[in-house]
């Protein structure tokens, strides 16, 4: 049964309200040679009009692949991966992933007892970071349940990281098993890496492009604060600030998030809160500047007037889900349960990787 997305995220917005697409698009903000490959699963319960589970792969913040309950295929989502990837590579992680769907089902039943509740949300990050320049890298593997953080993997020393009580007997019974954590440290160090430089190399022509930025000033009244509306940009690495007189102000001054446009582009807004006779007697220029674009966008603040209708950002919100669209959805409906960077869960150990060798996952 088809997602009715514009409803469901509306839900998410009622419950877990506007920081959800902060966190969405903070998987985007890295250093411009920096690059991340993470893989979402998402498994609901007792939640109508939406699969019970949902794999998203993302490069850069980019999705590249998608899996859910109802269609039962995982597909490419650039047009790069369906170019470099054949059927068969397909067809086989389509089977890995319709095992970790079994798994995980399993897992949310497990966790609704545990929290002795009859529907929920059980989400599972995991994936690698490399650095192009310095050859760092970085792994994690992260998981929640219902909006809570529960437990993290912790790399260096291959133990888990219990976010809440509940989760410690799981911390436990793994760490029990050494080779559970080898097995995890192994993955993101060295399959994850591999495959995410790869992904890397097909898809860099995509991964670097960049567009540059519309922006506009926007005001309701002389006294109510002024908005700078960045908008059509890409890539998501921006920095939008206000000037007076040429010096970048920090007070007064009140940063939007970063968010999504349903074409691929992101948009930011930034208010600037200044009464009218510091408007006439000083100059104010919002200024964007946008990664890989070696050139500032600058809009100059009259002394007066850009008055107009006030400045509602809903109606952008709205068209969030329109590129990949339950691939999308199924992001921001995971990514809500990290509010900071520990956590994991109780139940099943689920890696994947992006070849016919992926595991589809371990009960607890």
């Amino acid at each position: 049964m088809p997602v009715n997305t514009e409803i469901f995220l509306d839900k998410l917005l009622i419950k877990f309200g506007p920081k959800i697409y902060l966190i969405l698009i903070l998987m985007h903000a890295v250093a411009a040679e920096t690059h991340s490959l993470r893989y979402f699963y998402t498994v609901t319960s007792g939640i109508p009009n939406f699969p019970e589970f949902v794999d998203v792969g993302m490069l850069n913040g980019q999705v590249i692949s998608y899996y859910d309950s109802i269609t039962k295929k995982k597909v490419p989502k650039q047009d790069w991966m369906e170019e470099n990837f054949d059927q068969q590579y397909w067809d086989s992680s389509t089977k890995t992933v319709q095992e970790a769907e079994r798994i995980n089902k399993g897992n949310i039943q497990l966790a609704n007892q545990i929290f002795n509740q009859t529907k929920g949300v059980f989400q599972t990050m995991y994936g690698c970071e490399w650095d192009e320049e310095t050859g760092s890298t970085g792994g994690f593997h992260q998981s929640g349940y219902d909006g809570k953080d529960f437990l993290a993997f912790d790399l260096k020393t291959k133990s888990w990281i219990a976010a809440i009580s509940k989760a410690v007997h799981t911390k436990m019974k793994w760490e029990s098993n050494p080779s559970i954590g080898n097995m995890e440290k192994d993955y993101l160090t060295q399959e994850c890496i591999h495959w995410l430089k790869k992904y890397v190399n097909y898809g860099r022509s995509s991964l670097m492009r960049t567009a540059p930025p519309s922006v506009s000033l926007i005001q309701k009244t002389p006294s109510s604060p002024v908005t700078c509306h960045a908008t059509g940009f890409y890539p998501s690495r921006v920095m939008v600030t206000w000037q007076k007189d040429g010096q970048e102000l920090n007070e007064d001054v009140e940063l939007g998030e970063t968010l999504p446009n349903d074409d691929g582009t992101f948009q930011k807004s930034v208010q600037l809160n200044v009464k009218p006779e510091e408007r006439k007697n000083n100059q104010y220029q919002c200024v964007v500047q946008v990664s890989g674009i070696n050139k500032d966008f600058i809009r100059n603040l009259p002394g007066e007037g850009l008055f107009g209708p006030a400045f509602n950002p809903g109606p952008i919100i709205g068209g969030l889900v329109g590129v990949v669209i339950l691939a999308i959805i199924a992001v921001v409906f995971g990514v809500i349960i990290w509010k900071k960077k520990n956590s994991k869960p109780s139940f099943v150990k689920a890696n994947t990787s992006d070849t016919d060798s992926e595991n589809s996952g371990q009960k607890a």
